[in-house]
């Protein structure tokens, strides 16, 4: 009987995943600024609390913050690093904490200390031959950004994050080719303060401000992507997204229908980061939930000339949906 032997492709990447959130710890170390994480508590009922209600969560004192200490990586890097490359990863995904970088999101320039905490990251990681996938923003905006501007609903942070993934792609141009514009975009719609920084329980249309504030990611994300290539030609740039699959729960043509449309929610931010534009299907959406989202002059054009390289997605799960409410 013959027997096919399947084999990684030569040069395939395979490693493992952190954020900088969920890792490094030392949380105002290095002249580090707070990021949204670091008002969230450990405790499932506070946690949740926190997420659906981040100006509240900013007046409260909870027992335990996960992020402040996290596993101490930004003290710890170098022996994590040599047990990542004893278990073979040939890459490493990790995120840059942009607080470690700009403290409050908008100075003009860089924090030096943390910059160089990076400079040690990557020359440690390319001492064992893996390679560095850096994700710009993984659900840490700088607090400040939420606190003075609103969140991404603000198109002012358009600029801020350009202007930190201007120093980072310089900073790091011999050392990182492989580049993520934002974890899991699609969770903005989801958890809006975590992926926007956004508090929309006092909005009247609280899906038009999160689609809004998506729309700035978006073009934000085109433009680093143009960036990227312009100062580093070499550079991938990629999306990524919440993934997960959804199944009808029954052939009931009420029930596909809406598991195609829970799936353009997501595919909605792949279609704009890969192909450059907004897909058609989003015109009856926005009609039907009274959404009108304000694209100044030129968005369009950078939305379709600055596609992404590659995609990327988490997968946890798949789903199953019905129209019947009672299932």
């Amino acid at each position: 009987m013959n027997q096919q032997k399947s084999q990684f492709p030569e040069g395939f990447l395979w490693g493992g995943a952190t954020a900088a959130n969920q890792s490094e710890g030392a949380y105002l170390d290095g002249g580090k600024g707070l990021s949204l994480v670091d008002i969230i508590p450990a405790a499932e009922e506070d946690r949740f609390e926190a997420l659906l209600n981040p100006a509240q969560a900013l007046d409260t004192k909870y027992c335990f913050y996960p992020s402040h200490e996290s596993i101490d990586f930004y003290h710890h890097f170098k022996e994590d690093i040599r047990l990542f490359a004893e278990m073979g990863f040939k890459c490493f995904r990790m995120s840059i904490s942009w607080p470690r970088i700009f403290p409050n999101g908008d100075e003009s320039e860089p924090n030096e200390e943390g910059l160089a905490f990076y400079d040690e990251v990557f020359d440690e990681c390319h001492k064992y031959g893996i390679e560095p996938v850096v994700t710009i923003n993984h659900f840490d905006t700088p607090l400040e950004i939420f606190k003075k501007y609103g969140g991404w609903k603000d198109r002012r942070c358009i600029d801020f994050y350009l202007n930190f993934c201007e120093a980072i792609f310089t900073r790091y141009k011999d050392k990182v080719k492989y580049w993520m514009t934002f974890n899991e975009i699609n969770m903005i719609l989801h958890i809006p303060f975590l992926g926007g920084a956004l508090d929309v329980t006092k909005e009247a249309n609280p899906e038009e401000v999160k689609y809004q504030a998506a729309h700035h990611q978006l073009v934000a994300s085109a433009k680093a992507t143009k960036l990227a290539h312009e100062i580093n030609p070499d550079n991938q740039v990629g999306c990524m997204l919440a993934a997960g699959n959804t199944y009808p729960f029954t052939c009931n043509p009420n029930d596909v229908w809406k598991s195609i449309n829970a799936d353009r929610e997501g595919y909605f931010f792949i279609d704009v980061q890969s192909r450059g534009y907004y897909p058609s299907y989003t015109n009856r959406f926005f009609k039907e939930n009274n959404i009108e989202i304000v694209m100044e002059e030129g968005d369009k054009e950078v939305l379709k000339e600055n596609t992404v390289d590659y995609i990327a997605f988490s997968y946890y799960s798949s789903r199953l949906t019905s129209a019947d409410p009672e299932k």
